[in-house]
C-alpha cells in the first residue's frame, strides 16, 4: 500500500514538474531555440526536481540546500503558472500580438516569483514578538506574575543555522523573561548540522531565572540514541522534559511530553500522577492536540508549535481546518492554550502569510 501511494505521489509530482517546466520553456526559449538550450534547460529543471528527494536521502549538503530552495520555487510556481497560463489564453482573444503577450506574461511571472521569494525569505529570517496576557489561578503558589518567552519549531540545521540561533538568543534575552520554553522541533531531522555549526554553544547564552526547558517534536531525530540527542541540548543548559514533570522552585510544575508520533509516549494522566494540582501546571506539548485531556488532567497552560500556521499561504487554511487552535490564543474553560507559528521553517526557507516569531507570555496570577 505504501509503495502504491509513493508511486502515485511520484507520478503526480512528475506531472506537475513537466507542466511547469514546459510552460517555462515556452516562455523562456529564444526566438531560434537550439537543441543545446533545450538540453541545458531540461538538465537544470531535472536536477532541481530531484534535488530535494536525493538531498534528503543522501544527506549531501549542496543538494539539500538546492532542494530546499527548489521546493519554495516549485510551490510558488504551482500558484503562479496556472494563473499566467490562463492569462495567456484570455489575451489570445484580443488583437494583441501572441508572441508579445506570452513573453510579457512570462516576465511578469518571473518578477512575481522573485518578489515573493524575497518577501518570504525576509519573513522567515526576521522574527517578531507576539505578546499574550493571561490570568491564572495561583493556587498555593506565592508568585504574582510570570513572564514566559516561548519559541518552537526552530528547525536548526543547514538553513536555519547559527546566525538564526543568535537572533533567537538576542531577542529572547532582550525580553528578560522569568522562564524560557521551547516546545519541540529544535532540530531539522538531524542533529549533526546543529553540532557542526556549534549551535549548542550559541543557545548556552539563553538566560532566565527559572531556567530554560524544552520538549521534543516529530523532527527531533538522530541516527543514534535519543539520549545523545537530548545530551546535545542539555549541554546548552536546556533541560529536556521527555515524558517528565518538574516542580520549579516550589512555585509551578512543568510537564514535557514526548511527541504524539512517539509510540512510547505515556498517557498524560500517568504523567500527572503525584503532581501538586494546587499549583499552576504548564504543559509543553509539541503538537496542539488533546486539549480536552489536558484540561481534565489539571493543566493550566498549554504551549505548542508544529503547525507553522501553514508556513506558506494557503497552507494556513488547511491547518485551521485540522487543529482546534492552529495559531495564537484559545481558552478552554480555565485552561489557556498558545500555539506559535514557529521560529524557523521546514523545507522551503520562506514564509508567506506567516512570520518567524517568539511568543512573549505575561501571566498574572490571581
Amino acid at each position: 500500500m505504501f509503495i502504491l501511494i509513493f508511486i502515485i505521489a511520484l507520478l503526480l509530482y512528475g506531472g506537475l514538474v513537466y507542466y511547469i517546466g514546459w510552460r517555462g520553456y515556452r516562455w523562456l526559449r529564444p526566438e531560434s531555440s537550439s537543441k543545446r538550450f533545450k538540453l541545458l534547460y531540461i538538465l537544470i529543471v531535472g536536477l532541481a526536481a530531484v534535488s530535494f528527494i536525493v538531498g534528503r536521502v543522501s544527506d549531501i549538503t549542496f543538494l539539500n540546500i538546492v532542494g530546499a530552495y527548489w521546493m519554495a520555487v516549485f510551490y510558488l510556481l504551482l500558484l503562479l503558472v496556472p494563473l499566467a497560463h490562463l492569462t495567456v489564453i484570455l489575451l489570445r482573444l484580443t488583437r494583441l500580438p501572441r508572441r508579445g503577450t506570452q513573453r510579457w506574461t512570462g516576465i511578469v511571472t518571473v518578477a512575481l516569483l522573485l518578489s515573493l521569494m524575497a518577501y518570504g525569505t525576509y519573513n522567515a529570517y526576521s522574527p517578531v514578538i507576539r505578546s499574550y496576557d493571561i490570568k491564572m489561578d495561583r493556587g498555593s503558589s506565592t508568585i504574582d506574575k510570570l513572564h514566559i518567552a516561548m519559541a518552537a519549531d526552530t528547525h536548526f540545521g543547514l538553513l536555519s543555522g547559527r546566525d538564526h540561533a543568535k537572533r533567537l538568543v538576542k531577542e529572547m534575552n532582550a525580553l528578560q523573561p522569568d522562564l524560557i520554553l521551547l516546545p519541540g522541533d529544535l532540530f531539522d531531522d538531524d542533529v549533526e548540522p546543529f553540532l557542526d555549526q556549534k549551535i549548542d554553544q550559541v543557545l548556552s547564552d539563553l538566560h532566565a531565572p527559572y531556567g530554560v526547558y524544552a520538549s521534543l517534536g516529530n523532527h527531533d531525530k538522530h541516527d543514534g540514541t535519543m539520549e545523545e540527542l537530548i545530551e546535545a541540548l542539555e549541554r546548552s543548559g536546556i533541560q529536556v522534559l521527555y515524558d517528565e514533570t518538574v516542580e520549579v522552585q516550589g512555585q509551578f510544575t512543568l510537564v514535557g511530553r514526548r511527541d504524539k508520533s512517539d509510540l512510547y509516549r505515556l498517557p498524560l494522566e500517568q504523567l500527572m500522577n503525584g503532581v501538586d494540582l494546587t499549583k499552576p501546571a504548564i504543559l509543553l506539548e509539541h503538537q496542539p492536540y488533546e486539549f480536552d485531556i489536558a484540561l481534565q488532567a489539571g493543566i493550566d497552560l498549554v504551549v505548542s508549535g508544529h503547525t507553522h500556521r501553514g508556513q506558506i499561504f494557503p497552507g494556513n487554511l488547511l491547518t485551521d481546518m485540522i487543529y482546534e487552535n492552529d495559531w495564537g490564543y484559545l481558552q478552554k474553560e480555565r485552561m489557556h492554550t498558545i500555539v506559535t507559528s514557529g521560529y524557523g521553517f521546514w523545507g522551503p526557507p520562506i514564509r508567506i502569510g506567516t512570520r518567524s516569531e517568539i511568543a512573549s507570555i505575561q501571566v498574572q496570577f490571581e
